[in-house]
């Protein structure tokens, strides 16, 4: 047990020992705020404990540094006077900020061997961080708004949209930024016509069809890509999704028999054991043994399946239709079994294995029509055509 302990004692030190060589190689390698996090999550309990005092001092040293490299930075960029420079200055501020209200919780934090509380000096950045998000959001509102003017390629719209909805996360509901979110968004989504086409001889259900054009069910989240089964007059389409069937075929009904003999030796009962004499056979308090009375039996088993198959067979093809070309096509397909299986017999059934047993009593069912086997393959086919959608990117 004292092995054990010192072990556990030795393990300790070693990880104390790591965390700080660590802390201090972020601090000696301009790292500033990794070592400000690990000297936070240290000190956060037991803070006057002789092993933590240490890093009492790397956090003083720390926070110290990367102060002042954070409002160095601020000043260059504000002599620049470069507004595309707003965000940084922005994000610094911030970084100021925060870096004051995750230490100050700790406060006071003492430390022994110098024998005195460690200092930071704090400053109140709350007018600097408004002022710089005022300047920014008109400069990411001017600029968006004369992007959205000039663009012409779905990538333009998609990045003046992303700088708008940045806008709107520092400053909710400025101006009609909202407006140009929508804007934005609407011109730069790929809008897909689909079309479905039955090129076989077989009627493909209308709740099928119904199905599988159905996105509202294929739990699709792509911002940028919207697909309609029913083309709407306001859109320009720049894709056609086509699907198409190219054979459906449907396998006549079938019924195959087939015949068992089984023989088991089973329990039947219980006897008396008796001797090569035919004597009973007595136990030490001279009463009769009872032993099982084992029987063969026999049965003939009469099995009949019930099969029926159907096979759909199509493609998927996505089309430019601007430039009237193909750019992809994928294979789809699905088969739908449908198979009962009864059976009766004659005999005695306890020589049927239960794997047997289970389809006795069972009767014939009516075979499903065609439009039934079709429309059960839709769930298979919907799930492939779910994962081509989900995978293709335009």
């Amino acid at each position: 047990m004292k092995q054990f302990l010192l072990l556990l004692l030795v393990a300790a030190c070693s990880i104390s020992c790591s965390s700080k060589k660590k802390t201090f190689t972020a601090l000696n390698t301009g790292n500033y705020d990794q070592a400000i996090r690990t000297s936070i999550e240290k000190l956060r309990t037991n803070k006057s404990k002789k092993g933590k005092q240490e890093y009492i001092i790397i956090l003083e040293d720390a926070f110290a540094k990367a102060s002042e490299r954070d409002t160095q930075a601020i000043n260059f960029l504000e002599k620049e006077g470069n507004p595309a420079n707003l965000e940084r200055i922005y994000n610094s501020y911030k970084a100021l900020h925060n870096r004051q209200e995750r230490i100050k919780p700790l406060l006071p934090l003492y430390h022994v061997e110098s024998g005195r509380n460690a200092n930071f000096t704090f400053k109140n950045y709350n007018q600097e961080i408004l002022d710089t998000k005022e300047r920014l959001s008109t400069y990411l509102y001017n600029n968006a708004s004369s992007l959205l003017s000039r663009a012409k390629s779905k990538k333009e719209y998609r990045d003046v949209y992303n700088d708008l909805i940045y806008l709107n996360k520092i400053t909710p509901n400025y101006k009609n930024t909202k407006a140009l979110i929508e804007e934005a968004h609407f011109k730069g989504t790929d809008f897909v016509k689909v079309i479905m086409k039955n090129q076989t001889r077989v009627v493909i259900p209308k709740r099928l069809e119904d199905d599988l054009l159905n996105f509202n069910t294929y739990g699709l989240n792509d911002l940028w890509t919207v697909y309609h089964n029913a083309p709407q007059r306001s859109i320009t389409y720049d894709y056609l999704m086509e699907l198409s069937f190219r054979e459906i075929n449907i396998s006549p009904e079938q019924v195959r028999e087939r015949q068992l003999e089984r023989e088991k030796i089973v329990k039947d009962g219980w006897q008396y054991l008796v001797d090569e004499n035919n004597d009973f056979v007595l136990d030490e308090d001279g009463k009769k043994i009872k032993v099982d009375k084992m029987v063969t039996v026999r049965c003939e088993y009469y099995e009949f399946i019930q099969r029926k198959e159907a096979q759909v067979v199509g493609k998927v093809q996505y089309k430019n239709l601007s430039t009237k070309q193909l750019l992809d096509a994928f294979p789809i397909s699905s088969s739908n079994i449908f198979e009962h299986i009864y059976a009766n017999y004659n005999g005695d059934k306890r020589a049927l294995d239960d794997d047997l047993v289970r389809y006795l009593g069972l009767q014939a069912v009516r075979f499903p029509t065609n439009e039934q086997m079709v429309y059960d393959s839709g769930e298979d086919l919907k799930n492939k055509l779910k994962n081509i959608i989900s995978r293709y990117r335009f």
